[in-house]
């Protein structure tokens, strides 16, 4: 799964109408391509090691690189603590709790229904500002939420109707959806630190967000017990480093160089055409099986999104 950065309109090298360059294909389907395969990944990180402790060495990783990128690129790295509070909050939020969920969401969904649950975000995202901030949403939102909501219901009818729908499935569902809108909730602070990236640059708020969703699960691993193991299969290390340093890094270096060459609005499509993809992943590797009501659900929830994103 990938850390969404917070997105900011910026000077675009393309146009903001315009064609795509070259470079801009090649940000784009990296950006995809690794937010896809992120889904199947952490779907190989549960077992020998706790995912609490997992997620510790998953974020250990990418905020020792996000940390090094932003001091040799000369971004400023000291604050107050007032800050460093809605650092931590953003990290409990976005770079632990949210991930912890999927991740016990992933023993009883495939990979690529976890993707789809989360790509609710964009819509939760919207409700959630809405209540927080008392701001109505508009019409527009409001059928993008009830399109996307039917969609996700349509891809889970066949489970429904044939008596598939059990514990475990609920399960699973329940926690992919709490950790959407826990991650909804630290993309409220996102959101409000992206407003002052001109004191505090992304990159920056981000490692250190990482920094404490890592101390985070450490401190929740040793709460719960959890020993500080090791798992010795080459799925298990391969998924880890890919989780750190394509989907968490490399993704987010390419998607803050795509926002800022053709504008958060045309970059945040990426997250409407990842599911897709994951669903693809997920068939070829776990044996996911299409039906109509899937495919019409998968459509219904991208019709959603692109809704709500052509309506920002």
């Amino acid at each position: 799964m990938s850390a969404q950065p917070p997105t900011s309109q910026g000077a675009s090298a393309s146009p903001a109408n315009g064609a795509f360059a070259p470079i801009d294909y090649s940000l784009y389907a990296l950006t995809v391509m690794a937010w896809s395969f992120s889904w199947y990944a952490l779907s190989l990180q549960p077992g020998v090691v706790a995912n609490e402790v997992s997620l510790v060495y998953r974020f250990a990783i990418a905020s020792a690189i996000m940390i090094t990128w932003a001091v040799l690129s000369g971004r400023r790295m000291r604050f107050p603590l007032v800050e460093h509070a809605r650092f931590a909050a953003m990290g409990v939020c976005i770079f632990s709790t949210n991930f912890l969920l999927f991740y016990y969401g992933s023993a009883y969904l495939v990979s690529g229904l976890l993707s789809v649950v989360f790509s609710l975000a964009s819509l939760t995202n919207v409700f959630l500002a809405a209540l927080v901030w008392r701001e109505l949403p508009t019409r527009r939102t409001v059928l993008a939420g009830a399109i996307g909501f039917a969609g996700i219901a349509l891809m889970f009818w066949p489970k429904i109707t044939q008596g598939g729908f059990d514990n475990q499935v609920a399960t699973g569902l329940a926690l992919c959806a709490a950790g959407t809108l826990c991650f909804s909730a630290g993309s409220l602070i996102s959101a409000q630190l992206s407003k002052r990236r001109a004191e505090i640059p992304m990159v920056s708020a981000n490692a250190w967000g990482m920094v404490y969703g890592a101390l985070w699960c450490a401190f929740l691993a040793l709460v719960l017990g959890k020993p500080f193991n090791w798992d010795p299969r080459l799925d298990y290390l391969w998924s880890l480093v890919f989780l750190a340093v394509v989907s968490t890094v490399v993704a987010f270096a390419a998607y803050l160089t795509l926002v800022g060459r053709i504008g958060s609005g045309r970059a945040g499509y990426a997250t409407v055409v990842f599911p897709i993809f994951a669903l693809l992943i997920s068939t070829a590797l776990e044996g996911y099986q299409w039906t109509l009501t899937a495919i019409a659900g998968l459509a219904l929830v991208i019709a959603g999104n692109v809704l709500v994103m052509r309506g920002r």
